[in-house]
């Protein structure tokens, strides 16, 4: 064989392993970015690619970054929820130690004393049931259970919520409509957990005021599942938006604070999300996704 056939083929064979190295490469890469996608929607963010390569330094700095996002986030809400918790239980317990302290020092030697221990020893009492109404409020908040799910049509869903809540709505002279985008939308969720969020964002439209409350499902770019909640009510102050969801947070006085903060644990619990995507003279709007 001439010398230059040789050159040849081998030339051919080391384009054809190079060609083939390359393509085995990007079928691992592609494998690794979806494995680090699905560890990145279900928060887990404990893995790390070993191999020391420019690509896989690139996935672990996203991740790095997303860990580092996360932690913020946290400790965002661990101290929010702290400051809520401490005004709360404070609230409660600073009268209760105020009025023993008011009664012990009025009760003289012989037992008898200027203020009415009665009524100062029904205050405390109805303070401290109000403590343990909070603190069972609480609970309730840290147990959610796990969703047991189900194919449910979405349509078929909201003819339920919206003709179980049409005397409270109607009562109110408030509409609540359902509008479908796109026909035969499925969901596989708990359908008494995602039919409670619903619930809630009802309630609280007619509390906020609101007159028509709009529900739009529709398909998103990606083949989730998205449900809007949107009601011409009152306007969630800008100030208290980025809170609504941080436990026992509340604009209403006889709110307990909890209601979109199970609401968010719920989506979680189901892969998807809950988001207040508009706030504004026009319209309150929820945003509910599931992938």
């Amino acid at each position: 064989m001439p010398l230059w056939q040789i050159i040849l083929l081998v030339a051919a064979v080391t384009i054809a392993v190079a060609a083939i190295a390359a393509v085995i490469t990007r079928r691992k890469d592609i494998r690794k970015v979806a494995y680090m996608m699905d560890a990145l929607e279900d928060g887990e963010l404990n893995f790390r690619f070993k191999e020391n390569n420019r690509f896989n330094r690139t996935l672990n700095r996203i991740r790095s970054i997303f860990e580092r996002q996360r932690a913020a986030h946290e400790q965002d809400s661990w101290t929010k929820l702290i400051r809520v918790l401490t005004h709360e239980i404070m609230n409660t317990v600073s009268p209760i130690a105020s009025l023993s302290d008011a009664l012990a020092e009025s009760v003289d030697e012989e037992g008898h004393s200027e203020l009415d221990v009665k009524a100062g020893l029904e205050t405390i009492s109805d303070s401290s049931k109000n403590l343990i109404k909070f603190v069972q409020t609480y609970r309730q908040l840290s147990g959610v259970a796990k969703p047991i799910r189900k194919a449910i049509e979405v349509r078929e869903l909201m003819d339920k919520i919206i003709s179980l809540n049409r005397e409270f709505t109607a009562s109110r002279g408030v509409s609540c409509r359902y509008f479908e985008k796109d026909q035969d939308l499925m969901i596989f969720a708990d359908e008494g957990q995602i039919s409670q969020i619903l619930i809630n964002l009802i309630k609280n439209a007619v509390q906020a005021g609101a007159s028509h409350i709009e529900i739009t499902g529709q398909m998103g770019t990606e083949d989730e599942v998205i449900i809007r909640v949107s009601n011409d009510g009152d306007p969630i102050p800008v100030s208290s938006q980025e809170q609504i969801f941080v436990p026992f947070f509340t604009t209403k006085k006889e709110g307990s604070g909890i209601g979109l903060s199970i609401s968010r644990q719920i989506m979680r619990n189901h892969n998807g999300t809950i988001e207040l995507v508009q706030s504004d003279a026009s319209s309150t709007v929820f945003e509910l996704t599931f992938n």
